[in-house]
């Protein structure tokens, strides 16, 4: 038995980690070690409290292993709250009057939430957003409210507002500075921030001081801004900022900041050699850290100075890369250009809601910092450019451009970082240390989290040690991993043919066969795209329907409002009168908002989940099929009127166009497909930018594939020239079922063909020279799914069992009241939170 106590007073994260650290030094073995926190619950995780709300438990977000303590002998008292330090007698003594001596004692007591000192700020209804017990609490505000409102729009504000959207609250985030999370973003950053998140339906209420909370009118409270105007809620979070937890050690006589903190050195002592304090509660060098990457760094260096090895905390990057509310959002460095001389790149797309800063040094070669909103695909290289001092491109402005034809953006390898690069800041990993342990047998993703923790804290590192594993594998001659899941050791690609040559019909019997566990939401839909692209079964039979996704689920495009999307299919955008008329007439009879897409259909908006067996009856009732907008599957086929009209058409287009769409409605893919035809080279369709694009020449057709639009538009490439149609028809179904076979789950075509050895050529000799002899084999899998082709809605609606499906509540027939629509344009819209709108009653 250890002769010297240790007490660490406060359970969260960094204190765990602190023990997680302190185990793997042997400290349990020269330390009695006792850990005592307020809470019921041991240590848990905090960076995803908003989770608890979408369904998660205390148990799945618990940090804490289930033999740790059995297995290192620490003691665990939880629900139990240290009120009082002796240093002089060197103990501490408890709520429960237990009095524990100690030889060295950690603060680990974390912070705790400002509250500002408004009026009314303690009346009922009024929460903090700090632990799982402030969560019950609100859980049961929100059970009788409608309203909810946040009081800070800082990362946890943010946080908060996630939590009470997923309580189906209308949600407010009202926030002093002029922006969203003033110190992680600029101007530029915070409004598009602010512009997405609105989007979502939250109200955000920018440079607002709220004087006081009083009684409500229609809500329980309200709100009074020092401009004189109200916000009514049911309920106020505040989450506003934190304050470091020194009571303890103010009382007990430490060393602490003008604002409050614990005065800690670089091993994290205190100002009595026997105390350290970590987190939160710490002030190093006159600088509270609010993130849990550097209070990680901060246990890690105090159980180092514990047993006496090296080891030290010298300040941490405050780098974040995080999704609040859906949306990503990453700051690195020097994000408001504070630095002499900093230079500023930006580059803005509001039609695609992206915002990208590069802040970099006054000779342009040195990353110093960087913000990202919308999207933070290129995070990990920004953070390594920035953390490592790496040289930046001779034009920096290319790495937040978007990708044009000629022109890509310039890529950080992971063979180009040092091996000193940080990858993980949670568990302070570097690259070297990732390959070490690769090295010495951690070859799967599991096995390196195990052995090194990287991507284990916040996440955010996962992709990078994944590509860094891939990398090194390679190098050393090994296979990579490139399993589909853990429920699957095979790839896509495998599984696939696993489906086609062993004649696996279902996902159990696939599982059984080749899988283990249950599965899991990454391969259940994959294995249900690879089955319907073989057989083409019907998707919501009994044995497919539980794996389709909420679109799937119910043949239909879930929108923002809880509504769902009707788009039946126009061939070619050609349509009869008649069935004008008859769209026109189910869209009125159910108050749907029209509109034309770029795709040459009529989408119909705003259809309750129980109106939808009702509406496709219509619609199938007068010779319209599903358009199969909500699939994984061919979308359009767009084209231009040809020759019949056109004075420039050379073929007839619309007649190819629906010929060709007829032939591959609904065949389901890795990705969404679309195709178009143009009549001429002046290329009406846009078929360039189009997974199969077709031209017409004055000789024939010109056949391109692998292009698309989006956020990284990409031309398509020329396959095939001058082809008479049944040579087309062929290539077309060579190269879909080719695709098909051996793309990536989720992999467009463009990307599967920037990853096909050989590129284009390779493609052209597999399509047209039937190089690999799997020609004939390609063309029959293509007819077979041509001719057992079938209208899912039709096929639907004649099972009176699959209609029942379509409801919005699983044990009521009821719809959902919630939906609020207001008139615009002489058409409906979902209602915004700022306008009171008046239902819109349909007449059905």
């Amino acid at each position: 038995m250890a002769d010297s106590t240790l007490v660490v007073i406060g359970h969260g994260m960094v204190g765990h980690h602190f023990l997680e650290v302190a185990a793997e030094l042997q400290l349990h073995e020269q330390f009695r070690i006792v850990i005592i926190g307020e809470e019921q619950h041991p240590a848990y995780d905090r960076v995803h409290l908003s989770e608890y709300f979408a369904g998660a438990s205390a148990e799945q977000l618990s940090l804490v292993s289930g033999d740790f303590f059995a297995r290192t002998g620490i003691e665990c008292r939880t629900g139990e709250r240290v009120v009082s330090v002796d240093r002089a007698r060197k103990t501490v003594e408890t709520d429960g009057g237990i009095s524990i001596a100690y030889d060295k004692l950690v603060f680990a007591t974390g912070s705790y939430p400002f509250v500002p000192p408004i009026e009314g700020r303690d009346r009922d209804g009024c929460f903090v957003y700090r632990t799982l017990d402030d969560l019950d609490a609100i859980r049961a505000a929100a059970a009788t409210g409608k309203v909810g409102t946040v009081v800070g729009g800082g990362l946890l504000g943010l946080e908060a507002a996630k939590a009470l959207t997923d309580l189906a609250l209308e949600t407010h985030v009202v926030e002093f500075a002029p922006r969203l999370m003033a110190v992680q973003l600029d101007q530029g950053g915070g409004a598009m921030l602010r512009r997405k998140i609105e989007d979502l339906g939250v109200r955000v209420h920018t440079s607002k001081n709220t004087k006081s909370i009083g009684a409500g009118g229609t809500c329980r409270h309200t709100m009074h801004f020092q401009d004189e105007e109200s916000l009514e809620t049911d309920l106020v979070v505040f989450s506003a900022g934190i304050r470091p937890r020194d009571e303890l050690a103010r009382a007990t006589g430490l060393k602490l900041g003008e604002r409050g903190g614990i005065v800690v050195d670089n091993q994290c002592r205190t100002s009595d050699s026997s105390v350290f304090a970590i987190g939160e509660c710490a002030l190093w060098n006159g600088q509270i850290f609010g993130l849990v990457g550097p209070g990680y760094q901060m246990a890690r260096a105090a159980a180092a100075a514990l047993a006496a090895e090296e080891g030290a905390f010298t300040g941490a990057d405050m780098s974040t890369k995080l999704k609040l509310l859906g949306v990503a959002v990453g700051s690195i460095g020097d994000a408001h250009a504070r630095t002499p001389r900093a230079r500023v790149y930006a580059y803005t797309d509001e039609l695609s809601e992206v915002y990208r800063k590069l802040v970099v040094s006054a000779d342009g070669t040195r990353l110093l910092g960087a913000v990202l909103v919308g999207n933070t695909d290129i995070y990990d290289t920004l953070l390594q450019y920035c953390l490592n001092g790496i040289e930046l491109p001779e034009h920096p402005e290319h790495l937040i451009l978007p990708q044009r034809e000629g022109s890509n953006a310039p890529l950080l390898g992971v063979g180009a970082l040092p091996d000193t690069a940080q990858v993980c800041s949670c568990h302070n990993v570097s690259k070297g240390a990732l390959c070490k342990a690769i090295g010495g047998g951690a070859l799967e993703v599991g096995a390196l989290k195990a052995e090194t923790r990287a991507g284990t804290g916040c996440g955010g590192c996962a992709v990078m040690v994944r590509q860094i594993l891939d990398s090194e594998l390679e190098q050393r001659g090994l296979e990579v991993n490139r399993d589909l899941c853990e429920h699957f050791p095979h790839t896509r690609q495998a599984l696939y043919h696993m489906v086609r040559v062993e004649g696996h019909r279902t996902f159990q019997d696939l599982l059984a066969q080749h899988g283990r566990g249950r599965g899991c939401d990454i391969c259940k839909p994959a294995v249900a795209s690879i089955l319907a692209s073989c057989w083409n079964g019907y998707v919501l039979d009994d044995a497919q329907a539980p794996l389709q996704d909420t679109n799937d689920h119910f043949l239909a495009n879930l929108q923002k409002d809880g509504t769902y999307s009707v788009v039946p299919r126009i061939p070619g955008g050609e349509i009869t009168p008649d069935k004008l008329i008859v769209i026109g007439r189910v869209a009125k009879r159910f108050g749907l908002y029209t509109k034309i897409t770029g795709g040459q259909r009529i989408d119909l908006f705003g259809a309750r989940v129980e109106q939808l067996p009702q509406i496709w009856r219509e619609l199938v009732d007068a010779g319209l099929e599903s358009g199969h907008a909500y699939a994984k599957a061919v979308r359009t086929v767009k084209s231009c009127v040809g020759n019949t009209w056109c004075r420039y058409g050379v073929q007839d287009s619309v007649a190819l166009a629906i010929e060709v769409e007829n032939r591959y409605k609904g065949l389901r893919a890795p990705h969404k497909l679309k195709f178009a035809v143009s009549g001429c080279t002046r290329e009406c369709a846009e078929a360039q930018s189009k997974d199969v694009g077709i031209i017409a020449t004055d000789k024939g057709w010109n056949l391109y594939v692998c292009g698309n639009g989006g956020m990284k538009p990409r031309h398509a490439e020329l396959l095939a020239a001058d082809l008479d149609r049944e040579t087309l028809i062929r290539y077309v179904d060579r190269f879909l079922m080719f695709y098909i076979r051996t793309a990536d789950r989720l992999q467009r075509t463009s990307v599967w063909r920037d990853n096909l050895e050989g590129g284009i050529d390779y493609l052209r000799q597999v399509v047209c020279e039937d190089e690999l002899g799997i020609g004939d084999q390609l063309e029959a899998e293509m007819a077979y799914v041509v001719d057992t082709y079938e209208c899912e809605w039709k096929r639907t609606l004649s099972d009176p069992e699959k209609v029942r499906r379509f409801r919005h509540f699983i044990n009521s027939e009821a719809s959902d009241d919630n939906v609020v629509f207001v008139r615009e344009r002489e058409q409906i819209r979902p209602a915004r939170l700022e306008e009171k709108p008046v239902t819109f009653r349909r007449a059905v």
